[in-house]
């Protein structure tokens, strides 16, 4: 039978429909434990590669008749080869292209809004790294907040709109993945914004990020009345936009909160958490749109695939939100803190443009799951 082809695009759209697949990921165990493709009605097979060379027969058994199968790995070779085994076998393959480097840098887009005086938002969804980038598009302008290294999807997209991008904002210095935030505003003479807590070392020239500025871009207003809102960093910021949506950045996040630990400083940010949590969005409306920079597990999507909530809803279901205790919550944060993202280090240093890696070192930087959260 012939093998089939299917793109990171593909596996998305079947993560949103929650439809069924069955992969069979072909990666070492401890890498398919580390992060794997996620989908609500997806299961799973991970036998390693180097134990399929001399062929399929001894996994037959395990493998479904009655739905598609998706073979991967890391780059895709090994899962081209062992889908070509499968097919010979009589069985109907797929192999996912690009492997989970491609996975890893899938963006789509979603619609998530209308502004009041016309205008949209939209996020555009890294499915299998778990980020999340926003797009304000108001009369011929578009804003870019918090940007992943792939630049091209914002560029093309705002084209498309056609708006010109005229202000590029990252809420905070990202640890997890490198930020294209810059190399945006290179490309199209915009206005780079970063809160200048954040960029004491930074290398290059960027406007200040400061609570109490309004920027507008065409008929909107993102107001930063901005909630200078630390805890994941010294600097995290977050913004208002047309005075519906609340983009919270690493701060909080629809099943968890931010972590505040990776500038080695968790004992000292975790009360600034707090404060940010606690009361500075208690002063905000319940009814704002929480857009956050991340998700944490395929759980937190929506129907349509966007990840949003009203800060209300958080502030009665999360549970970082509702620890009354202030020593219970230093605790909680602090002993709960997952492992720190791969070249974290590596990643804040090329964002600070202290250092400058080719795009296969980036990418390898950022192999793996997003862990900004702590749950």
């Amino acid at each position: 039978m012939a093998v089939h082809v299917m793109t990171a695009k593909d596996v998305t759209k079947k993560v949103f429909a929650k439809e069924s697949l069955f992969i069979l990921d072909v990666r070492n165990e401890s890498d398919f434990n580390d992060w794997k493709i996620e989908g609500e009605n997806f299961d799973y097979l991970n036998i390693p590669y180097f134990e399929l060379l001399d062929g399929v027969e001894e996994i037959l058994e395990n493998l479904p008749k009655d739905k598609d199968i998706l073979v991967v790995c890391a780059k895709e070779g090994s899962s081209v080869m062992v889908a070509d085994m499968l097919s010979e076998a009589g069985l109907a393959v797929s192999y996912l292209k690009g492997g989970m480097k491609a996975w890893s840098e899938h963006l789509e887009p979603v619609k998530v809004g209308d502004f009041k005086d016309g205008g949209e938002i939209y996020q555009f969804v890294r499915i299998g790294k778990g980020c999340l980038s926003y797009m304000v598009v108001s009369n011929g302008e578009a804003a870019i907040i918090d940007a992943t290294r792939m630049t091209d999807i914002f560029l093309d997209f705002a084209e498309s709109k056609g708006a010109k991008i005229t202000h590029v904002f990252d809420t905070h210095l990202h640890a997890d993945h490198i930020s294209g935030g810059r190399k945006i505003a290179e490309a199209t003479n915009a206005t780079y914004w970063l809160p200048p807590k954040d960029a004491t070392e930074v290398t290059f020239e960027y406007a200040a990020l400061e609570g109490g500025q309004d920027v507008t871009i065409g008929h909107t207003t993102i107001n930063i009345h901005a909630l200078y809102s630390p805890g994941h960093t010294i600097g995290s910021t977050s913004f208002v936009v047309d005075e519906k949506f609340l983009l919270s950045g690493d701060i909080l996040f629809i099943d968890s909160i931010g972590r505040p630990d990776l500038a080695g400083l968790a004992q000292d940010w975790v009360g600034d958490l707090r404060e940010t949590l606690y009361n500075r969005y208690k002063e905000l409306s319940d009814d704002l749109v929480v857009l956050p920079a991340h998700f944490m597990i395929i759980d937190e999507l929506n129907e349509d695939g966007s990840v949003s909530e009203k800060l209300g809803t958080l502030f009665a279901k999360n549970h970082g939100l509702n620890i009354k205790d202030e020593a219970e919550f230093r605790r909680i944060v602090t002993e709960n803190l997952p492992p720190q993202p791969n070249a974290y280090q590596e990643i804040r240093e090329t964002n600070m443009g202290n250092i400058s890696p080719d795009e296969e070192k980036q990418r390898e930087m950022e192999i793996g799951p997003n862990r900004c959260a702590v749950r």
